[in-house]
């Protein structure tokens, strides 16, 4: 295949989700409340870890960085398609389509890292306690933070340069609301098929390897736990580590229906419904599980709240 950029497309357009401008008021009002209320809530939580010195251990930490990386997430697919909802156009440019590709796919690989160093700092929390304090301290806690955003960054540059060397003559309209690999290969004038399948291949890995380390971490969590004498304790721990796994299937089962298998094989609506929920509900559902279920942090949030009533008052 000569792999030489012989494109005549200078821009895509973005088809969302087409219906009447009415109904794409409704959209665009809807999920401008969803981007709205996902910022609030995780910067809320961003924000009691960093002011509460009681939150400032490993955990709350993860939970900060995790909410970081949320509002990283939904800032690189909610504004364009809320832009898209009310525009005629609903044009993105080639740089800003595959740039918009990379940043997606690099954060959904970081939080695909980010679950898994959780879950091993619930394993090491619960199965080597008196250990816990002097393996999982706050600076290597922030070291494996950092390696993950690296790593995730660095796993997708190549694969994504040799897409936009393929020949894309024509047409230029993605059936999505963000340029997904799937879509953009269907645009291809040449037939891409050891493309498709290397990227079904590096998906697979990533999110199977640290499925089942999370899997695994949380095997080992489950048998320390049977052993706890307590009641008390074995909720408490239970309460905790059962934030985490609903956390893990609402990501882990989306992710798994779209890239785990060749883009073919998955029909544009299915795309646009799974990737809808992996990218704008789940980044709003993930703190307010987290918060629901932990005392600490409904008490950080309530006394930031406090402060903050006071302050205007």
């Amino acid at each position: 295949m000569n792999m030489s950029r012989v494109s005549t497309v200078t821009e895509f357009i973005l088809l969302s989700f087409p219906c009447s401008s009415e109904v794409q008021v409704l959209l665009f009002m809807l999920f401008s409340l969803t981007y709205t209320l996902t910022l609030m809530v995780n910067g809320a939580i961003i924000c009691a870890v960093k002011l509460d010195h009681r939150l400032h251990t490993p955990m709350y930490i993860l939970l900060a960085n995790f909410s970081f990386l949320e509002i990283c997430y939904i800032n690189t697919t909610v504004p364009t398609m809320l832009e898209n909802f009310l525009s005629e156009t609903k044009t993105i440019s080639f740089t800003a389509c595959f740039l918009q590709f990379y940043f997606f796919f690099s954060m959904g690989i970081n939080e695909t890292f980010l679950l898994p160093l959780m879950a091993f700092d619930r394993y090491l929390a619960i199965c080597q306690p008196l250990r816990y304090p002097t393996i999982m301290t706050s600076h290597l806690c922030l070291n494996l933070v950092a390696l993950c955003w690296v790593t995730a960054f660095l796993c997708y540059p190549i694969p994504i340069y040799f897409i936009t060397q393929l020949p894309f003559c024509g047409p230029n309209i993605i059936d999505h609301f963000v340029c997904d690999p799937g879509p953009l290969l269907a645009l291809s004038c040449v037939p891409t098929p050891g493309i498709e399948l290397s990227c079904s291949i590096l998906s697979s890995l990533i999110i199977f390897i640290t499925f089942f380390f999370i899997l695994g971490s949380y095997t080992l969590v489950l048998k320390a736990v049977l052993r706890v004498p307590s009641a008390a304790g074995r909720r408490k721990a239970f309460s905790t580590c059962g934030s985490h796994l609903a956390v893990v299937s609402l990501f882990y089962g989306t992710i798994m229906v779209m890239y785990s298998y060749p883009a073919s094989w998955n029909t544009a609506g299915i795309q646009k419904i799974v990737t809808l929920f992996y990218s704008s509900v789940t980044p709003l559902l993930n703190p307010l599980i987290y918060c629901l279920r932990n005392k600490d942090m409904k008490a950080a949030l309530r006394k930031i709240h406090t402060c903050t009533k006071i302050s205007q008052s």
